[in-house]
Protein backbone atom coordinates (compact mmCIF):
# COMPACT_ATOMS: atom_id res chain seq x y z
CA UNK A 1 0.00 0.00 0.00
CA UNK A 2 1.47 3.38 -0.98
CA UNK A 3 0.74 6.95 -2.02
CA UNK A 4 -2.63 8.62 -1.35
CA UNK A 5 -4.27 5.45 -0.05
CA UNK A 6 -1.64 4.99 2.67
CA UNK A 7 -1.74 8.69 3.60
CA UNK A 8 -5.52 8.57 3.95
CA UNK A 9 -5.21 5.67 6.35
CA UNK A 10 -2.62 7.54 8.38
CA UNK A 11 -4.86 10.62 8.64
CA UNK A 12 -7.82 8.67 10.00
CA UNK A 13 -6.00 5.84 11.73
CA UNK A 14 -8.44 3.38 10.14
CA UNK A 15 -7.14 -0.12 9.50
CA UNK A 16 -10.09 -2.54 9.44
CA UNK A 17 -9.69 -5.75 11.40
CA UNK A 18 -9.61 -8.94 9.28
CA UNK A 19 -12.57 -11.23 9.95
CA UNK A 20 -10.44 -14.18 11.10
CA UNK A 21 -8.77 -12.15 13.84
CA UNK A 22 -12.01 -10.47 14.89
CA UNK A 23 -13.42 -13.96 15.47
CA UNK A 24 -10.50 -14.85 17.76
CA UNK A 25 -10.78 -11.69 19.84
CA UNK A 26 -14.56 -11.74 20.15
CA UNK A 27 -14.68 -15.40 21.15
CA UNK A 28 -12.55 -14.67 24.21
CA UNK A 29 -14.50 -11.70 25.52
CA UNK A 30 -17.83 -13.50 24.94
CA UNK A 31 -16.82 -16.72 26.73
CA UNK A 32 -18.40 -15.68 30.10
CA UNK A 33 -21.69 -14.95 28.24
CA UNK A 34 -21.95 -11.18 28.82
CA UNK A 35 -25.17 -9.28 28.15
CA UNK A 36 -23.44 -6.46 26.24
CA UNK A 37 -20.50 -6.25 23.82
CA UNK A 38 -18.95 -2.77 23.52
CA UNK A 39 -16.64 -1.38 20.81
CA UNK A 40 -15.39 2.24 21.20
CA UNK A 41 -14.51 2.55 17.50
CA UNK A 42 -17.01 0.40 15.59
CA UNK A 43 -15.95 1.21 12.02
CA UNK A 44 -17.86 -1.12 9.65
CA UNK A 45 -18.79 -3.40 12.57
CA UNK A 46 -16.34 -6.25 11.98
CA UNK A 47 -16.38 -7.29 15.64
CA UNK A 48 -20.15 -7.08 15.83
CA UNK A 49 -20.49 -9.26 12.73
CA UNK A 50 -18.10 -11.81 14.27
CA UNK A 51 -20.15 -11.81 17.48
CA UNK A 52 -23.40 -12.49 15.66
CA UNK A 53 -21.70 -15.20 13.62
CA UNK A 54 -20.63 -16.85 16.89
CA UNK A 55 -24.23 -16.85 18.08
CA UNK A 56 -24.15 -13.85 20.43
CA UNK A 57 -27.68 -12.51 20.84
CA UNK A 58 -27.00 -9.82 23.43
CA UNK A 59 -26.79 -6.06 23.07
CA UNK A 60 -24.21 -4.37 20.82
CA UNK A 61 -23.03 -0.89 21.82
CA UNK A 62 -20.31 1.47 20.76
CA UNK A 63 -19.16 4.71 19.14
CA UNK A 64 -18.22 5.68 15.61
CA UNK A 65 -17.29 9.08 14.18
CA UNK A 66 -18.25 8.42 10.54
CA UNK A 67 -21.88 7.36 9.78
CA UNK A 68 -20.86 6.38 6.23
CA UNK A 69 -18.30 3.90 7.53
CA UNK A 70 -20.81 2.50 10.00
CA UNK A 71 -23.20 1.89 7.12
CA UNK A 72 -20.69 -0.53 5.62
CA UNK A 73 -21.74 -2.96 8.37
CA UNK A 74 -24.80 -3.97 6.38
CA UNK A 75 -22.49 -5.58 3.83
CA UNK A 76 -21.18 -7.78 6.66
CA UNK A 77 -24.68 -9.06 7.39
CA UNK A 78 -25.54 -6.69 10.25
CA UNK A 79 -29.08 -5.36 10.56
CA UNK A 80 -30.27 -1.90 11.63
CA UNK A 81 -31.17 -3.32 15.05
CA UNK A 82 -27.56 -4.49 15.47
CA UNK A 83 -26.28 -0.94 15.04
CA UNK A 84 -29.00 0.83 17.01
CA UNK A 85 -26.79 0.98 20.09
CA UNK A 86 -23.95 2.77 18.29
CA UNK A 87 -23.62 6.49 19.00
CA UNK A 88 -22.16 8.80 16.39
CA UNK A 89 -19.42 10.68 18.20
CA UNK A 90 -15.99 10.63 19.82
CA UNK A 91 -15.65 7.94 22.49
CA UNK A 92 -12.88 9.82 24.29
CA UNK A 93 -15.28 12.73 24.87
CA UNK A 94 -18.24 10.53 25.77
CA UNK A 95 -20.04 10.98 29.08
CA UNK A 96 -21.45 9.34 31.19
CA UNK A 97 -19.17 6.31 31.35
CA UNK A 98 -21.12 3.09 31.96
CA UNK A 99 -19.32 -0.16 32.76
CA UNK A 100 -19.29 -2.96 30.20
CA UNK A 101 -18.66 -6.69 30.78
CA UNK A 102 -17.06 -7.25 27.35
CA UNK A 103 -15.01 -4.75 25.33
CA UNK A 104 -13.28 -5.36 22.03
CA UNK A 105 -11.54 -2.85 19.79
CA UNK A 106 -9.13 -2.00 17.03
CA UNK A 107 -8.75 1.68 18.04
CA UNK A 108 -7.67 4.46 15.69
CA UNK A 109 -3.92 4.40 15.23
CA UNK A 110 -3.03 8.08 15.17
CA UNK A 111 0.51 9.00 16.12
CA UNK A 112 1.25 12.05 18.24
CA UNK A 113 2.41 14.35 15.41
CA UNK A 114 -1.08 14.16 13.87
CA UNK A 115 -2.74 15.41 17.07
CA UNK A 116 -3.21 19.08 17.89
CA UNK A 117 -1.66 20.57 21.03
CA UNK A 118 -5.13 21.10 22.49
CA UNK A 119 -5.97 17.45 21.89
CA UNK A 120 -2.72 16.39 23.52
CA UNK A 121 -3.52 18.44 26.63
CA UNK A 122 -6.92 16.72 26.89
CA UNK A 123 -5.29 13.31 26.57
CA UNK A 124 -2.70 14.08 29.21
CA UNK A 125 -5.51 14.89 31.63
CA UNK A 126 -7.18 11.59 30.75
CA UNK A 127 -3.93 9.71 31.50
CA UNK A 128 -3.67 11.40 34.90
CA UNK A 129 -7.23 10.37 35.70
CA UNK A 130 -6.67 6.75 34.62
CA UNK A 131 -3.07 6.15 35.71
CA UNK A 132 -2.32 8.87 38.23
CA UNK A 133 0.39 10.38 36.01
CA UNK A 134 0.70 11.88 32.51
CA UNK A 135 2.19 9.96 29.62
CA UNK A 136 4.91 11.13 27.28
CA UNK A 137 3.72 13.61 24.65
CA UNK A 138 4.68 11.15 21.90
CA UNK A 139 1.99 8.68 23.01
CA UNK A 140 -0.50 7.82 20.26
CA UNK A 141 -4.28 8.07 20.38
CA UNK A 142 -4.75 4.29 20.62
CA UNK A 143 -3.24 4.22 24.13
CA UNK A 144 -5.88 6.61 25.42
CA UNK A 145 -8.65 4.44 23.94
CA UNK A 146 -7.20 1.56 25.94
CA UNK A 147 -7.06 3.56 29.17
CA UNK A 148 -10.63 4.82 28.93
CA UNK A 149 -11.95 1.37 28.01
CA UNK A 150 -10.21 -0.19 31.00
CA UNK A 151 -11.81 2.45 33.19
CA UNK A 152 -15.19 1.35 31.83
CA UNK A 153 -14.53 -2.39 32.13
CA UNK A 154 -16.90 -4.00 34.64
CA UNK A 155 -15.58 -6.18 37.49
CA UNK A 156 -14.62 -9.62 36.10
CA UNK A 157 -15.10 -8.17 32.62
CA UNK A 158 -12.88 -8.99 29.65
CA UNK A 159 -11.18 -6.73 27.12
CA UNK A 160 -9.46 -7.61 23.81
CA UNK A 161 -7.50 -4.88 22.04
CA UNK A 162 -5.56 -4.81 18.79
CA UNK A 163 -2.60 -2.48 19.36
CA UNK A 164 0.53 -1.40 17.45
CA UNK A 165 3.83 -2.66 18.78
CA UNK A 166 4.91 0.82 19.82
CA UNK A 167 2.37 0.57 22.65
CA UNK A 168 4.77 -1.96 24.18
CA UNK A 169 8.08 -0.51 22.95
CA UNK A 170 7.71 3.29 23.13
CA UNK A 171 8.98 5.78 25.69
CA UNK A 172 5.92 5.43 27.94
CA UNK A 173 5.61 1.65 27.59
CA UNK A 174 7.41 0.58 30.80
CA UNK A 175 5.43 2.83 33.13
CA UNK A 176 2.16 2.19 31.26
CA UNK A 177 2.28 -1.60 31.52
CA UNK A 178 3.73 -1.60 35.01
CA UNK A 179 0.75 0.46 36.22
CA UNK A 180 -1.83 -1.54 34.27
CA UNK A 181 -0.44 -4.88 35.47
CA UNK A 182 -0.93 -3.71 39.06
CA UNK A 183 -4.64 -2.99 38.50
CA UNK A 184 -5.72 -5.59 35.92
CA UNK A 185 -4.86 -9.12 34.90
CA UNK A 186 -2.84 -9.43 31.71
CA UNK A 187 -4.21 -12.73 30.47
CA UNK A 188 -2.51 -13.19 27.10
CA UNK A 189 -0.59 -11.52 24.30
CA UNK A 190 -0.57 -12.61 20.65
CA UNK A 191 2.19 -11.48 18.30
CA UNK A 192 2.28 -12.23 14.58
CA UNK A 193 4.89 -13.43 12.13
CA UNK A 194 5.01 -11.59 8.83
CA UNK A 195 3.20 -14.49 7.13
CA UNK A 196 0.26 -14.10 9.53
CA UNK A 197 0.29 -10.30 9.77
CA UNK A 198 -3.24 -8.90 10.22
CA UNK A 199 -2.38 -5.94 7.95
CA UNK A 200 -0.02 -7.17 5.22
CA UNK A 201 1.67 -4.39 3.30
CA UNK A 202 1.17 -1.85 6.09
CA UNK A 203 4.09 -0.44 8.08
CA UNK A 204 2.40 -1.02 11.43
CA UNK A 205 3.22 -4.18 13.39
CA UNK A 206 0.28 -5.11 15.65
CA UNK A 207 -0.41 -7.34 18.64
CA UNK A 208 -3.51 -8.56 20.46
CA UNK A 209 -3.64 -8.09 24.22
CA UNK A 210 -6.27 -9.81 26.38
CA UNK A 211 -6.99 -8.20 29.76
CA UNK A 212 -9.56 -8.90 32.48
CA UNK A 213 -10.64 -6.89 35.49
CA UNK A 214 -9.59 -9.49 38.00
CA UNK A 215 -6.83 -9.95 40.54
CA UNK A 216 -3.49 -9.48 38.75
CA UNK A 217 -1.55 -12.68 38.04
CA UNK A 218 2.19 -13.34 38.21
CA UNK A 219 2.29 -15.04 34.81
CA UNK A 220 1.07 -14.19 31.33
CA UNK A 221 0.42 -16.39 28.29
CA UNK A 222 2.29 -15.32 25.17
CA UNK A 223 2.07 -16.58 21.60
CA UNK A 224 3.77 -16.05 18.27
CA UNK A 225 1.32 -16.77 15.44
CA UNK A 226 2.68 -18.32 12.23
CA UNK A 227 -0.57 -19.17 10.40
CA UNK A 228 -4.03 -17.57 10.23
CA UNK A 229 -5.92 -20.41 11.89
CA UNK A 230 -8.61 -18.80 14.10
CA UNK A 231 -10.06 -22.03 15.49
CA UNK A 232 -6.67 -23.24 16.78
CA UNK A 233 -6.03 -19.87 18.39
CA UNK A 234 -9.48 -19.84 19.98
CA UNK A 235 -8.81 -23.24 21.51
CA UNK A 236 -5.46 -22.09 22.91
CA UNK A 237 -6.93 -18.95 24.43
CA UNK A 238 -9.83 -20.84 25.98
CA UNK A 239 -7.74 -23.70 27.40
CA UNK A 240 -7.53 -23.85 31.20
CA UNK A 241 -4.27 -25.78 31.10
CA UNK A 242 -2.10 -23.61 28.89
CA UNK A 243 -0.45 -25.66 26.12
CA UNK A 244 3.18 -24.60 25.76
CA UNK A 245 5.42 -25.29 22.81
CA UNK A 246 5.50 -25.01 19.03
CA UNK A 247 2.93 -26.03 16.44
CA UNK A 248 2.47 -25.19 12.76
CA UNK A 249 0.02 -22.48 13.84
CA UNK A 250 1.88 -20.78 16.69
CA UNK A 251 4.55 -21.02 19.36
CA UNK A 252 3.21 -20.59 22.89
CA UNK A 253 4.91 -19.66 26.14
CA UNK A 254 3.85 -19.07 29.71
CA UNK A 255 6.03 -16.24 30.99
CA UNK A 256 6.73 -14.62 34.31
CA UNK A 257 5.03 -11.27 34.10
CA UNK A 258 8.06 -9.51 35.57
CA UNK A 259 10.29 -10.95 32.82
CA UNK A 260 7.77 -10.08 30.10
CA UNK A 261 7.49 -6.48 31.28
CA UNK A 262 11.27 -6.02 31.39
CA UNK A 263 11.86 -7.72 28.04
CA UNK A 264 8.78 -6.16 26.45
CA UNK A 265 5.41 -7.79 25.84
CA UNK A 266 5.92 -7.51 22.08
CA UNK A 267 9.22 -9.41 22.24
CA UNK A 268 9.91 -13.13 22.67
CA UNK A 269 11.13 -14.37 26.05
CA UNK A 270 14.83 -14.25 26.77
CA UNK A 271 16.23 -17.80 26.57
CA UNK A 272 17.80 -18.80 29.89
CA UNK A 273 21.56 -18.52 30.03
CA UNK A 274 21.84 -16.51 26.81
CA UNK A 275 23.43 -13.26 27.91
CA UNK A 276 26.16 -11.07 26.58
CA UNK A 277 27.90 -7.72 26.86
CA UNK A 278 26.24 -4.47 25.82
CA UNK A 279 27.53 -2.62 22.79
CA UNK A 280 27.79 0.44 25.04
CA UNK A 281 30.79 -1.24 26.68
CA UNK A 282 32.77 -0.78 23.46
CA UNK A 283 31.21 2.21 21.73
CA UNK A 284 28.90 5.20 21.93
CA UNK A 285 26.11 5.75 19.45
CA UNK A 286 24.72 8.96 17.95
CA UNK A 287 22.05 9.55 15.34
CA UNK A 288 23.01 10.70 11.87
CA UNK A 289 22.90 14.33 10.74
CA UNK A 290 19.47 15.95 10.46
CA UNK A 291 19.65 18.62 7.75
CA UNK A 292 16.05 19.85 7.89
CA UNK A 293 16.00 20.09 4.08
CA UNK A 294 17.85 17.30 2.32
CA UNK A 295 16.81 18.57 -1.10
CA UNK A 296 18.81 21.78 -0.48
CA UNK A 297 21.76 20.69 1.68
CA UNK A 298 22.42 17.22 0.24
CA UNK A 299 23.40 17.38 -3.42
CA UNK A 300 24.54 15.31 -6.36
CA UNK A 301 27.80 16.02 -8.15
CA UNK A 302 25.79 17.26 -11.13
CA UNK A 303 23.82 19.74 -9.00
CA UNK A 304 27.07 21.12 -7.60
CA UNK A 305 28.41 21.65 -11.10
CA UNK A 306 25.18 23.29 -12.27
CA UNK A 307 25.33 25.83 -9.43
CA UNK A 308 29.09 26.28 -9.64
CA UNK A 309 29.61 25.21 -6.03
CA UNK A 310 33.09 24.54 -4.67
CA UNK A 311 33.51 21.00 -3.19
CA UNK A 312 35.70 22.55 -0.46
CA UNK A 313 32.48 23.62 1.30
CA UNK A 314 31.04 20.09 1.29
CA UNK A 315 31.54 16.76 3.07
CA UNK A 316 31.00 13.32 1.57
CA UNK A 317 27.88 11.74 3.03
CA UNK A 318 25.38 8.94 2.60
CA UNK A 319 21.65 9.39 3.08
CA UNK A 320 19.61 6.28 2.36
CA UNK A 321 20.19 2.69 3.40
CA UNK A 322 19.45 1.54 -0.14
CA UNK A 323 22.50 3.55 -1.28
CA UNK A 324 24.61 1.17 0.80
CA UNK A 325 23.30 -2.35 0.14
CA UNK A 326 26.35 -4.15 1.52
CA UNK A 327 28.19 -4.34 4.84
CA UNK A 328 31.14 -2.22 3.64
CA UNK A 329 31.05 1.27 2.11
CA UNK A 330 34.04 2.29 -0.02
CA UNK A 331 35.13 5.29 -2.07
CA UNK A 332 34.32 3.26 -5.18
CA UNK A 333 30.75 2.99 -3.91
CA UNK A 334 30.57 6.80 -3.68
CA UNK A 335 31.74 7.13 -7.26
CA UNK A 336 29.12 4.61 -8.32
CA UNK A 337 26.43 6.64 -6.53
CA UNK A 338 27.67 9.83 -8.19
CA UNK A 339 27.42 8.17 -11.60
CA UNK A 340 23.87 7.05 -10.80
CA UNK A 341 22.84 10.60 -9.88
CA UNK A 342 22.51 9.96 -6.15
CA UNK A 343 23.43 12.73 -3.67
CA UNK A 344 26.69 12.21 -1.79
CA UNK A 345 27.75 15.81 -1.08
CA UNK A 346 26.60 17.54 2.13
CA UNK A 347 26.87 21.33 2.37
CA UNK A 348 29.04 21.90 5.42
CA UNK A 349 28.98 25.56 6.42
CA UNK A 350 29.61 26.93 9.88
CA UNK A 351 29.20 30.42 11.30
CA UNK A 352 31.24 32.23 8.66
CA UNK A 353 29.87 35.47 7.25
CA UNK A 354 28.13 34.68 3.99
CA UNK A 355 29.72 37.76 2.39
CA UNK A 356 33.07 35.98 2.63
CA UNK A 357 31.77 32.98 0.68
CA UNK A 358 32.22 32.51 -3.08
CA UNK A 359 29.61 34.34 -5.14
CA UNK A 360 27.99 31.14 -6.52
CA UNK A 361 27.53 29.86 -2.96
CA UNK A 362 26.04 33.18 -1.84
CA UNK A 363 23.57 32.94 -4.72
CA UNK A 364 22.70 29.39 -3.73
CA UNK A 365 21.96 30.45 -0.14
CA UNK A 366 19.77 33.23 -1.52
CA UNK A 367 17.76 30.59 -3.40
CA UNK A 368 17.26 28.76 -0.10
CA UNK A 369 15.95 31.89 1.58
CA UNK A 370 13.56 32.55 -1.29
CA UNK A 371 12.26 28.98 -0.86
CA UNK A 372 11.48 29.69 2.81
CA UNK A 373 14.03 27.29 4.29
CA UNK A 374 14.93 29.54 7.26
CA UNK A 375 11.33 29.18 8.49
CA UNK A 376 11.34 25.37 8.56
CA UNK A 377 11.07 23.83 12.03
CA UNK A 378 14.57 22.40 12.31
CA UNK A 379 16.40 24.93 10.16
CA UNK A 380 15.14 27.96 12.08
CA UNK A 381 16.83 26.73 15.28
CA UNK A 382 20.28 27.30 13.72
CA UNK A 383 22.31 30.48 13.82
CA UNK A 384 22.87 31.13 10.98
CA UNK A 385 20.19 29.01 9.35
CA UNK A 386 22.60 27.38 6.89
CA UNK A 387 24.95 26.15 9.62
CA UNK A 388 25.18 22.37 9.38
CA UNK A 389 25.03 19.94 12.29
CA UNK A 390 28.41 18.33 12.89
CA UNK A 391 29.50 14.71 13.30
CA UNK A 392 32.92 13.13 13.32
CA UNK A 393 33.33 10.40 10.71
CA UNK A 394 32.05 7.21 12.41
CA UNK A 395 34.11 4.05 11.82
CA UNK A 396 30.84 2.06 11.79
CA UNK A 397 27.36 2.87 10.53
CA UNK A 398 24.17 1.14 11.56
CA UNK A 399 21.40 0.84 8.97
CA UNK A 400 17.89 0.50 10.38
CA UNK A 401 14.24 0.73 9.38
CA UNK A 402 14.83 -0.83 6.00
CA UNK A 403 13.20 -3.76 4.27
CA UNK A 404 16.65 -5.36 4.07
CA UNK A 405 17.92 -6.78 7.35
CA UNK A 406 19.45 -4.28 9.76
CA UNK A 407 23.24 -4.35 9.57
CA UNK A 408 26.46 -2.69 10.65
CA UNK A 409 28.55 -1.11 7.90
CA UNK A 410 32.32 -0.68 7.85
CA UNK A 411 32.78 2.95 6.81
CA UNK A 412 35.86 2.74 4.58
CA UNK A 413 34.51 5.65 2.51
CA UNK A 414 34.85 7.92 5.57
CA UNK A 415 31.45 9.53 5.06
CA UNK A 416 29.14 11.13 7.57
CA UNK A 417 25.59 9.71 7.55
CA UNK A 418 22.23 11.41 7.55
CA UNK A 419 19.37 10.21 9.76
CA UNK A 420 18.86 6.98 7.84
CA UNK A 421 21.81 5.64 9.83
CA UNK A 422 23.22 5.69 13.33
CA UNK A 423 26.87 6.54 14.00
CA UNK A 424 28.87 3.99 16.02
CA UNK A 425 32.07 5.34 17.60
CA UNK A 426 34.27 2.62 19.17
CA UNK A 427 36.20 3.77 22.24
CA UNK A 428 39.31 2.19 20.71
CA UNK A 429 39.97 3.46 17.19
CA UNK A 430 42.67 0.91 16.26
CA UNK A 431 41.65 -0.58 12.87
CA UNK A 432 42.08 -4.16 14.10
CA UNK A 433 39.77 -3.51 17.05
CA UNK A 434 37.15 -1.78 14.88
CA UNK A 435 37.22 -4.72 12.48
CA UNK A 436 36.66 -7.24 15.29
CA UNK A 437 33.80 -5.16 16.70
CA UNK A 438 32.21 -4.94 13.24
CA UNK A 439 32.47 -8.73 12.85
CA UNK A 440 30.92 -9.29 16.28
CA UNK A 441 28.04 -6.90 15.60
CA UNK A 442 27.22 -8.46 12.25
CA UNK A 443 27.26 -12.00 13.66
CA UNK A 444 23.78 -13.58 13.25
CA UNK A 445 23.58 -14.25 17.00
CA UNK A 446 24.10 -10.54 17.71
CA UNK A 447 21.73 -9.32 15.00
CA UNK A 448 19.09 -11.66 16.39
CA UNK A 449 19.16 -9.62 19.62
CA UNK A 450 18.11 -6.43 17.81
CA UNK A 451 14.47 -7.42 18.24
CA UNK A 452 14.99 -7.08 22.01
CA UNK A 453 16.01 -3.44 21.87
CA UNK A 454 14.29 -1.98 18.80
CA UNK A 455 10.80 -0.91 17.80
CA UNK A 456 9.15 -3.32 15.37
CA UNK A 457 7.21 -2.32 12.28
CA UNK A 458 5.38 -4.12 9.50
CA UNK A 459 7.25 -6.37 7.12
CA UNK A 460 9.86 -7.24 9.72
CA UNK A 461 11.39 -3.75 9.80
CA UNK A 462 13.01 -2.42 12.98
CA UNK A 463 13.89 1.02 14.26
CA UNK A 464 16.56 1.31 16.94
CA UNK A 465 17.33 4.56 18.75
CA UNK A 466 20.91 5.38 19.85
CA UNK A 467 20.48 4.46 23.54
CA UNK A 468 18.64 1.29 22.54
CA UNK A 469 21.47 0.28 20.23
CA UNK A 470 23.98 0.77 23.03
CA UNK A 471 21.91 -1.78 25.00
CA UNK A 472 22.30 -4.41 22.25
CA UNK A 473 23.96 -7.49 23.74
CA UNK A 474 26.83 -9.23 21.94
CA UNK A 475 26.71 -12.89 23.08
CA UNK A 476 29.73 -14.19 24.98
CA UNK A 477 30.47 -16.97 22.41
CA UNK A 478 30.62 -14.32 19.66
CA UNK A 479 32.99 -12.19 21.72
CA UNK A 480 35.28 -15.18 22.15
CA UNK A 481 35.05 -16.25 18.51
CA UNK A 482 36.14 -12.91 17.06
CA UNK A 483 38.67 -12.19 19.83
CA UNK A 484 36.97 -9.00 20.94
CA UNK A 485 38.60 -7.55 24.05
CA UNK A 486 37.33 -4.77 26.32
CA UNK A 487 38.59 -1.29 25.39
CA UNK A 488 41.72 0.03 27.07
CA UNK A 489 39.81 2.45 29.31
CA UNK A 490 37.67 -0.40 30.62
CA UNK A 491 40.72 -2.63 31.18
CA UNK A 492 42.39 0.17 33.17
CA UNK A 493 39.26 0.61 35.30
CA UNK A 494 39.11 -3.12 36.02
CA UNK A 495 42.81 -3.15 36.97
CA UNK A 496 42.35 -0.16 39.28
CA UNK A 497 39.38 -1.78 41.00
CA UNK A 498 41.36 -5.03 41.42
CA UNK A 499 44.33 -3.19 42.97
CA UNK A 500 42.01 -1.23 45.28
CA UNK A 501 40.28 -4.39 46.47
CA UNK A 502 43.68 -5.98 47.27
CA UNK A 503 45.05 -2.87 48.94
Amino acid sequence: MAGPAREALRETGQFWTPAWLARVMVSWVLAPRPAVLFDPAVGPGTFFAAARDLGFSGELAGYELDPAVLGEGYRLGLRPDDLAGVAIGDFLHASPEPLYPAIVSNPPYLRHHRLSEERKRELRRLAVTCLGLPLDGRTGLHVYFLLKCLRQLAPSGRLAFLLPADTFEGVSAPVLWERLSQKYRLDAVLTFDEAAAPFPGVDTNVLVVLISRQTPAARVRWGRVWLRDPESLIQWIAARDTPVGASPVATFHERDLSEALVTGLSRPPQPPGQTGVRLGTWARVLRGIATGANEFFFLTARQMREHGLDPAFFRRAVGRTRDCPGDVLTREDLERLDAAGRPTWLLNLGTQDRQTLPVPLQAYLERGEQAGLPQRALVRTRRPWYRMEQRQVPPLLFAYLGRRACRFILNQAEVVPLTGFLCVYPFEAAPAHVLRLWQALNHPATLKNLVRVGKSYGGGALKVEPRQLEALEIPHPVIETVGLRPPAAWRQTMLLELMTSRG
